[in-house]
């Protein structure tokens, strides 16, 4: 288990006045159960329960009040009620929906007990057959290790310093690009980062994506009660790894046969159950930025590292030394998404980009991110001149916004461009690696 950053969010969450039952949600494999497990270390008694096993599950059978539940739980485990703090995890909670709704009396009646839940296939169930106790519980958000997380793992410490501080210097830059090209091979996933992290070997991975597909595949039963459907969601998995980062149509997706109804609920289910996310453009170059759901969306699944096995694209993305130069560029736009999406824990947070799609001006801008001092920042990932992005000139021509960021293979720079309206913005060259670290930078850049 090398460390996660998630664990500096519980840990300000046990020490909240107002805290309540947490459910961590998160895709299957994400790390959700190791992650409690290193987090239990910092109370005085931790019990886990798994109610896959029969044991457990039974546990939440009866009619009885938390105070009595609680009681049992410790005598099952053979233990003691301790003076000090106490964190109770319930993993698998989806296969008891009475469980589910005790956490809101653990809210109201046991506010001292540390109660987190957690479940591989939860996402599904939320709003469907399980009534969540709205109000009583609070949610947070796991995805695959990030950039940062990764450099932990292979033991670089001060890389990590350095890239946290958003100062890496050019001597440093070829290193950590080094490091980040071989983070968009690999990709996120724990078990995966473990295991390159133990071997350095690009090869041994291929057994663990072939698992973590064969699992997502196998969950398919779980996930929908229609062999129809399932069928739909199974081909999905299967061929559609490789329109990833790309705008997608629903009507005979992947070279199907299906339709766009089917299509479109198969993908939302692999949605809730955080495999993938369907991102759709806005028009709007101004708050609010809402959502244009009739235009085509972007496909973007959980994994750069699983997006890149499961496609078949590996060795193209082992060659380039800039990963906007593989598969024409929807790598590099893939793993900013993930780092970008990596860097909150926030379950509601969306992505979104902008689209102009006019008779004779079709523009888009990747990515729109929102910083409520700065405002709008449209977020461009693409390498050379300046004047190549059409896109983002024309954005900002129609926007109030005065900051963008592109992210490139470059070291971090910055330019001021004026448009042919006269209008001038500043424009921010980030290398990929500051994906996760938008936030960080621009703070680092008022202060100084």
């Amino acid at each position: 288990m090398f460390e996660r950053t998630a664990i500096k969010w519980l840990l300000e969450w046990k020490e909240k006045s107002t805290r309540k039952p947490l459910i961590i949600r998160g895709a299957r494999q994400v790390g959700k159960t190791s992650l409690v497990k290193e987090f239990g270390k910092s109370f005085d008694l931790f019990i886990a329960l798994n109610l896959d096993r029969a044991e457990d599950l039974s546990l939440f059978d009866q009619d009885v009040s938390v105070q009595t539940l609680f009681d049992s739980i410790l005598f099952l485990q053979n233990k003691k009620r301790p003076q000090g703090s106490v964190l109770l995890f319930i993993d698998e909670i989806q296969n008891s929906e009475n469980a589910i709704k005790l956490l809101r009396y653990f809210y109201e009646d046991m506010p001292e007990i540390h109660v987190i839940a957690a479940g591989s296939l939860l996402e599904t169930l939320l709003n469907v057959q399980v009534s969540f106790p709205v109000g009583r519980v609070e949610y947070m958000a796991l995805r695959p290790c990030s950039f940062y997380e990764f450099l932990g793992a292979l033991g670089e410490s001060q890389l990590q310093e350095v890239l946290k501080n958003t100062a890496v210097n050019e001597l440093i830059h070829k290193r950590m690009l080094s490091f980040f090209n071989r983070f968009v091979l690999v990709g996120g996933m724990p078990q995966v980062v473990a295991q390159y992290a133990n071997t350095h070997d690009l090869v041994s991975l291929n057994p663990f994506y072939q698992t973590l597909l064969a699992g997502y595949r196998d969950d398919v039963e779980k996930y929908e009660k229609s062999a129809a459907m399932r069928n739909v969601i199974r081909y999905i998995i299967t061929n559609g790894f490789g329109f990833a980062g790309q705008r997608i149509t629903f009507e005979n997706f992947a070279n199907s046969n299906y339709k766009s109804r089917e299509v479109g609920d198969a993908l939302r289910t692999l949605q809730k159950a955080l495999l993938l996310d369907l991102v759709y453009p806005t028009v709007e170059t101004k708050p609010p930025l809402l959502p244009d759901h009739k235009k085509k969306p972007k496909l973007f699944w959980l994994d750069t590292g699983l997006m890149n096995f499961a496609a078949g694209i590996q060795r193209e993305v082992f060659e380039k030394e800039d990963v906007n130069d593989a598969w024409r560029g929807f790598v590099a736009e893939h793993v900013v998404a993930q780092e970008m999406w990596a860097a909150s824990f926030d379950y509601i947070h969306q992505r979104k980009f902008w689209v102009r799609e006019a008779k004779n001006s079709q523009a888009e801008v990747d990515f729109l991110y929102s910083d409520f001092e700065t405002g709008i920042i449209p977020v461009e990932v693409k390498s050379g001149h300046n004047s190549k992005l059409k896109s983002l000139h024309l954005f900002m021509e129609n926007s109030p916004a005065t900051m963008a960021i592109r992210f490139w293979a470059k070291p971090a720079s910055s330019d001021y461009i004026k448009l042919p309206s006269g209008k001038e913005f500043r424009l921010l060259n980030l290398p990929y690696y500051y994906a996760g670290f938008i936030e960080a930078y621009l703070s680092n850049l008022k202060s100084s």
